[in-house]
């Protein structure tokens, strides 16, 4: 008898598992989805040109026929000090805030002789929130250097509805030339200021090129 009831326990043993098996469902589901790929200075997080270069076109203009936003600093010597207190604006449009946490600027040719500060005046030199010094991050590590306020999703104004940002059809980027200060938490943009830093003996007489990196971060539930 022990022999039998170990066969049927054997058995019943298999049919669990088999129908463990047999009971494993598969199932297919569609979704589709939409994006929209704007131009720089019609995004959610936005770029909008301030100052002119020394070629009396903005700082901040499209790269070319293309989409590519680009700084110009334009023609400069050896032993000068540029500063733009409203090279670029960033705007924030979604709907809740942003903060602005790093900036790194890396060089493709010649060497890095530019400073990068977040402020509030564009008539003004900036103070406290220094990003970039000539090489070296100058952000304390995990901080929030600045705080844009949420946005209105409308490209054609920044600060809520106050302050227009209408098309340059030369730089081909939206600008502003409203002197408004921002302040960090409570408005929805923040002016960069940009020094360019030249000593007497610079490394080489060519162009200088690079790229500037900011790092956003953002809570949205």
């Amino acid at each position: 008898m022990n022999g039998i009831r170990k066969k049927v326990l054997i058995v019943g043993v298999a049919i669990v598992a088999i129908s463990a098996v047999v009971a494993t469902q598969y199932a297919r589901a569609e979704l589709s989805y939409t994006y929209n790929i704007n131009h720089p200075s019609n995004g959610f997080i936005r770029f909008v040109g301030g100052d002119n270069a020394t070629d009396g076109i903005r700082v901040l203009r499209a790269d070319g026929t293309n989409t590519t936003l680009q700084i110009d600093f334009g023609e400069l010597t050896a032993g000068i000090n540029k500063t733009y207190t409203a090279a670029f604006a960033i705007v924030n449009e979604e709907n809740f805030s942003v903060d602005i946490k790093d900036v790194e600027v890396s060089t493709n040719s010649g060497a890095d002789y530019l400073q990068i500060w977040l402020h509030g005046d564009p008539t003004a030199k900036a103070g406290g929130v220094f990003m970039w010094d000539k090489g070296s991050d100058a952000t304390p590590a995990d901080t929030t250097a600045w705080t844009l306020a949420a946005g209105n999703s409308d490209p054609s104004d920044m600060d809520g509805t106050s302050i227009a940002t209408p098309w340059d059809g030369t730089a081909q980027v939206r600008y502003t030339e409203d002197t408004t200060a921002a302040t960090s938490g409570t408005d929805d943009y923040v002016w960069v200021q940009i020094s360019i830093d030249i000593p007497d003996t610079p490394d080489n007489f060519n162009l200088h090129t690079g790229t500037i990196t900011f790092d956003f971060e953002a809570t949205t539930h």
